[in-house]
């Protein structure tokens, strides 16, 4: 007897095997590339933390760069204490602030991760951050000096702002505003980011992105709550 091709139990049939033959070679297609996914997730974000401090360098270089002038890295509790047996690379903070915002991990329960990286001779000490600006995550690496006060550099980036408006923070317009302001006055977080021809520039604060006051505002709130974390832990090493 043979088949029926016209039949409606032939079609579903024909469609059944070919989801389940295309959806199999999916699946070994992203088992395959995974690996050199997780590699340039790694690149990338050594080549964000280098981009903190100055160094700018292509993915074929970031290892060995990252390896050069990263000298230390220090992760930390909530409360400023650091945790032994962890490595600060390893901690993924956008999966935590994720954990966070849907409750199911508290802030007592993140960890902190810091860089502490060596240039010409001086410490400078980076930051990892995430936030949440109009349309959806931002993250960065703000890099301070050895005062642990004055910033040195400052990496942002996003996943889905508007183009020509919030996602202008990661250019170096904005980003090169952050070099020699400072983070924290009279034991408070106090940098600020104006709305943009809201008021000047100062020691403590830079100018916003024209149209994107949200994702502005989004790095400010982002900054202000992380270094609110690590300031015990700053207070503790310049003490």
């Amino acid at each position: 007897m043979g088949i029926n091709k016209n039949s409606s139990g032939y079609t579903f049939g024909f469609a059944i095997v070919m989801v389940v033959v295309v959806g199999s070679l999916l699946a070994l297609a992203a088992m395959e590339l995974k690996p050199f996914q997780d590699k340039n997730v790694k690149l990338e974000k050594m080549q964000n933390i280098l981009s903190s401090i100055n160094i700018v360098t292509d993915r074929d270089q970031a290892s060995e760069l990252f390896d050069k002038y990263v000298v230390e890295q220090v992760v930390i509790n909530h409360f400023g204490e650091i945790v032994e047996g962890e490595l600060a690379f390893d901690v993924n903070v956008k999966k935590q602030f994720k954990e966070l915002r849907a409750k199911a991990k508290t802030s007592e329960e993140m960890l902190y991760p810091m860089f502490v990286c060596e240039k010409e001779g001086k410490k400078i000490y980076v930051v990892p951050m995430v936030g949440t600006g109009l349309w959806g995550p931002i993250w960065g690496f703000v890099s301070l000096e050895s005062d642990l006060n004055t910033i040195f550099g400052a990496n942002f980036d996003h996943k889905t702002e508007t183009p020509g408006l919030g996602a202008e923070i990661n250019q170096t317009s904005f980003e090169g505003q952050f070099s020699g302001d400072y983070i924290y006055k009279d034991g408070v977080v106090a940098l600020e980011v104006f709305k943009s021809g809201g008021g000047d520039a100062t020691d403590y604060g830079v100018d916003g992105i024209t149209g994107g006051t949200i994702t502005s505002k989004g790095v400010e709130e982002m900054i202000i709550r992380t270094f609110g974390v690590y300031q015990p832990y700053f207070q503790k090493s310049n003490s």
